[in-house]
C-alpha cells in the first residue's frame, strides 16, 4: 500500500517587516518544527511532552483550528513511527492511535495478517513529513531484525537474537491488537456515512483482529467479535481458523454468514474425526437440527446419503421430506438405490414411504416392495418354529369350521411378532397393489404352497386364475368365507372392514389404505387408488359365483352342506336350470330343497307380479288411446286419396283436380257440423266426407300368456 503526502497549510505571521526590496515576517516556532527538531536529536520524551501539552490545551478550547489539529496528529504520528523504528511497540501503538493513523497503514507492516485485504495499488493519505520518516522496511520482522544486535553466526540464526525476535514479534502483534481493538471501540459504533471510507477500514480492522484472536487462542474474544455486527471477510479468515483449529468459531461464523453448506462440511469433518474440537458438542445432531430447520432440498439431497451411514433413522425423516414434493420417478429410484447401498433397512423404509405414503405409481417400485416382502416372509418361514406355528394355525382353522376368515383367525390367535407383522404386510400389499408382476411373485411362493396358501390365492386372483384361487381357498385352506368374499369383490379376498381392522390393531394403516376404495380412502386428494374400483362388474360377479358353486360341488358330499348354504345365500344370482344340471344325481334332496323352494316361490311371485303389471299397463294404454282420439276429432286431419284406375281420364271427377292431382278433403267440415256452399268457398275440389263412428274394442290378453308389457 502506498502513501500520498499531505502538506500542512502555510503559517501566518502577525509581525511584518517591509524592506526596500523585500517583506519579512516574524513566524512563531510551530509544533511541527519543534517535534521534528526534538526527534532529530532523539529527544523522544521531550517531543511527547510537547505534544501532550498541546493536546491538553486543545481539550480546554471550545473550538480547535483545523490546521492546529493536523499539526497535533502529525506530531503524534512522527513520534509513533520513531518508536516503531526503535521497537518500542507499546509506545508506538499509543502515539499512533493518538495521531489518528489509518489502521491500514499500520497493518501494511504485517504481510502475514494483511493477506489480500488490500494491494500495492491501494493508497492512503499521509503527512509528507511522516511519510519521509516512516520505516523503510516492508514488514515488522525486518524492522525487528534490523534493530536486533549482530551475533554470530548471523542475526537470523543466533539463538539469542531468535529469542529476542520472538519476544519482539509477540509485542508487535499485541500492540496491533490493542490498536485495532481501541480503534474499533472508538469508530465501530459510528455511522459509516460519517467516516469516509469507513466500511473499507472496518473490513480490514475486523478481519485482522479476528486473525489475531485466532492465532493467540483468544476464543472468547473471537466469538464475541463474530456474534457482534462485524465486517469480517470470510475467505480471509477461513484458512486462519482452520490452521489454528478454531473449529467452533468457524462454525459460529458460518452460521452467522448463512453458509449452511460450509457449516455442514465442518460438522461432517468433526463427526468423522478428521478435525477435533472438544468445544463442539454432538456435531451430528447439529447437522440434523440445521437440516430440519432449513428444509433445503438441495442440502438434504447432498447430505442425506452421508447422514444415512451415521444415523439411518433420523436421516430417513429428512429423505422422506425430500421425496414428498413433485419429483421425477427416475430421481426417486436413483435416491432409493443410493440409500439401499448404504443401509438396506433404511432403503426398505424409504421404499415403503414412496409406495404407501407418497402413493407412487411406478411399477418398478411396487415390484421391488413386493419382492422385499416375499423375501422377508420366506426368511421367517425358514425358521422351523415359525413354520411349525403357521402350519398348526392352518390345520386348526381347517378342522374347526368358523364364520370368520382365515386371515382374521390368524391375526387374532397368533402372538404378536415380527414374522406375524411381515405376513400381514405382505398379504395386504399383495392384495392392495395392482402394479407389481404377480407371475414373479407366484414363482417365489409356489415352493412353499402348504404354508402360504392365502398368499397364493391372492396372486392367482391377480392373474385371473379364479378357479385355482377359489379351489385353494375352499379345499386347501377351508376358508369358505374368503371364497365367497372373493366372488362378492370380483376377485379380491380381503374386505375393506377387515383391512381397516388390521390397520388399526397393528398400526398398519398405510397398508390397509391400499384396499380402501377412493371414495372412502382417507388420503390426499391426489392419491391414486391402488386396488379395487368403486363397483364390481355384475357379469364378473355372477361368473365367479358359478365357478365357486362348481368348486363346492367338486368336493362331493363332504362339501354338500357348504354347497347348500351357498345356494341359499346366492339364490338371486343363480339360475335353477344351471344349478340342477350341476348337481350330482346321488345327492340327497335335502341339499337342494330350500334352494328349490325359494327359487320356485320367487319365480311364481315374479310371474304374478308380471301379470299385475301387464294388466295395469293395458288399462293405462286404453285411457291414453281414449284421450288421444278426442284430441284428434277436435283437430281434424287432411286425407289424400289416390285416383282409382276406372276414374282415369275424367279430369272433372271429385277425386282429382284439373291437373290430375288427388283432391284434398277437409275432414273438419263434417266434424264441426257446418254446411258450406262450394261456390262460396271457391274451391270445387273440396267435398264432404262422412266419418263413421269409431267402435271401441278392447282385447284383454290371456293372463297366463307370456307377453312383453310396455306403456
Amino acid at each position: 500500500m502506498s502513501s500520498r503526502s499531505r502538506h500542512a497549510s502555510f503559517l501566518r505571521g502577525s509581525v511584518l517587516v517591509l524592506g526596500s526590496d523585500s517583506v519579512q515576517s516574524l513566524l512563531p516556532s510551530t509544533l511541527v518544527s519543534q517535534v521534528d527538531a526534538l526527534l532529530e536529536s532523539h529527544r523522544i520524551e521531550d517531543a511527547v511532552n510537547l505534544a501532550e501539552q498541546q493536546r491538553t490545551r486543545f481539550q480546554s478550547m471550545s473550538m480547535v483550528d483545523g490546521r492546529e489539529a493536523d499539526e497535533l496528529r502529525y506530531a503524534y504520528q512522527r513520534i509513533g513511527f520513531q518508536c516503531l523504528t526503535e521497537t518500542l511497540f507499546d509506545d508506538a501503538g499509543k502515539h499512533l492511535f493518538a495521531g489518528d493513523l489509518d489502521p491500514r497503514l499500520l497493518i501494511s507492516f504485517y504481510p502475514e495478517l494483511r493477506g489480500s485485504l488490500f494491494g500495492v495499488n491501494d493508497s492512503i493519505d499521509v503527512f509528507a513529513g511522516v511519510s519521509e520518516h516512516m520505516p523503510m522496511e516492508g514488514s515488522m520482522d525486518d524492522i525487528i531484525i534490523n534493530y536486533s544486535p549482530h551475533l554470530p553466526p548471523s542475526t537470523r540464526e543466533a539463538p539469542a537474537t531468535v529469542e529476542l525476535r520472538g519476544i519482539l514479534g509477540l509485542a508487535a502483534k499485541d500492540m496491533l491488537e490493542v490498536y485495532l481493538r481501541k480503534w474499533r471501540t472508538k469508530y465501530g459504533s459510528k455511522d459509516a456515512a460519517v467516516l469516509p471510507k469507513s466500511s473499507a477500514v472496518r473490513t480490514v480492522v475486523d478481519t485482522v483482529l479476528a486473525k489475531l484472536y485466532a492465532a493467540a487462542g483468544k476464543t472468547a474474544e473471537l466469538d464475541i467479535l463474530i456474534d457482534e455486527p462485524n465486517y469480517i471477510i470470510l475467505p480471509e479468515i477461513e484458512p486462519v481458523l482452520a490452521k489454528f483449529q478454531r473449529y467452533s468459531s468457524l462454525c459460529r461464523l458460518y452460521r452467522r454468514c448463512g453458509e449452511d453448506n460450509k457449516l455442514l462440511d465442518v460438522w461432517s469433518k468433526l463427526v468423522q474425526g478428521e478435525w477435533v474440537d472438544e468445544s463442539v458438542q454432538d456435531p451430528l445432531s447439529s447437522m440434523f437440527t440445521l437440516l430440519n430447520e432449513k428444509r433445503d432440498r438441495t442440502l438434504i439431497q447432498r447430505w442425506g446419503i452421508w447422514l444415512t451411514k451415521r444415523d439411518a433413522e433420523r436421516a430417513l425423516k429428512l429423505l422422506t421430506f425430500l421425496v414428498s414434493g413433485k419429483r421425477k420417478a427416475e430421481d426417486d429410484r436413483s435416491l432409493l438405490q443410493q440409500v439401499q447401498e448404504v443401509s438396506p433397512s433404511a432403503g426398505i423404509q424409504l421404499l415403503e414411504h414412496l409406495v404407501l405414503q407418497k402413493r407412487s405409481t411406478d411399477p418398478d417400485l411396487h415390484m421391488q416392495l413386493a419382492v422385499t416382502y416375499v423375501n422377508q416372509l420366506l426368511s421367517h418361514i425358514a425358521d422351523e418354529a415359525i413354520s411349525k406355528l403357521w402350519r398348526a394355525k392352518a390345520s386348526s382353522y381347517g378342522s374347526n369350521p368358523s364364520d370368520s376368515s382365515f386371515l382374521a383367525y390368524f391375526s387374532l390367535t397368533t402372538p404378536d411378532s415380527d414374522s406375524k407383522r411381515v405376513r400381514l404386510k405382505t398379504v395386504l400389499f399383495l392384495q392392495g397393489s395392482a402394479l407389481y408382476d404377480p407371475k414373479v411373485v407366484l414363482e417365489r411362493l409356489v415352493p412353499h404352497e402348504k404354508l402360504l396358501r392365502l398368499e397364493l390365492a391372492i396372486v392367482h386372483g391377480k392373474l385371473g386364475q379364479h378357479r385355482t384361487a377359489l379351489s385353494m381357498l375352499v379345499h386347501d385352506l377351508h376358508d369358505a368365507t374368503s371364497a365367497e368374499v372373493y366372488c362378492t369383490l370380483g376377485g379380491e379376498i380381503i374386505p375393506v372392514k377387515t383391512a381397516q381392522s388390521l390397520g388399526e390393531r397393528y398400526d398398519l394403516q398405510p397398508w390397509a389404505a391400499l384396499l380402501v376404495p377412493p371414495a372412502t380412502a382417507k388420503t390426499k386428494p391426489s392419491a391414486v387408488p391402488m386396488s379395487r374400483p368403486n363397483t364390481v362388474d355384475a357379469d364378473l360377479k355372477k361368473s365367479l359365483i358359478g365357478i365357486l358353486l362348481e368348486v363346492y360341488m367338486s368336493g362331493g358330499e363332504a362339501t354338500a352342506d357348504q354347497t347348500a348354504r351357498f345356494l341359499n345365500a346366492q339364490a338371486m344370482n343363480l339360475d335353477v336350470l344351471d344349478v340342477l344340471s350341476l348337481i350330482p344325481p346321488e345327492w340327497p334332496l335335502r341339499v337342494l330343497s330350500t334352494f328349490l323352494t325359494r327359487s320356485f316361490r320367487r319365480t311364481l311371485h315374479a310371474r304374478h307380479e308380471a301379470q299385475i303389471v301387464k294388466a295395469i299397463s293395458a288399462g293405462e294404454n286404453l285411457v291414453t288411446a281414449d284421450r288421444t282420439w278426442r284430441v284428434l276429432r277436435e283437430q281434424g286431419a287432411v286425407i289424400e286419396e289416390a285416383v282409382s284406375d276406372d276414374e282415369e281420364g275424367d279430369g272433372g271427377d271429385l277425386g282429382v283436380d284439373e291437373k290430375g292431382v288427388p283432391a284434398s278433403f277437409d275432414e273438419k267440415v263434417e266434424l264441426r257440423g257446418h254446411e258450406f256452399d262450394e261456390a262460396e268457398q271457391g274451391n270445387e275440389g273440396v267435398v264432404d266426407i262422412e266419418v263413421a263412428p269409431l267402435k271401441e274394442s278392447v282385447v284383454v290378453p290371456d293372463p297366463g300368456s307370456e307377453v312383453e308389457i310396455g306403456t
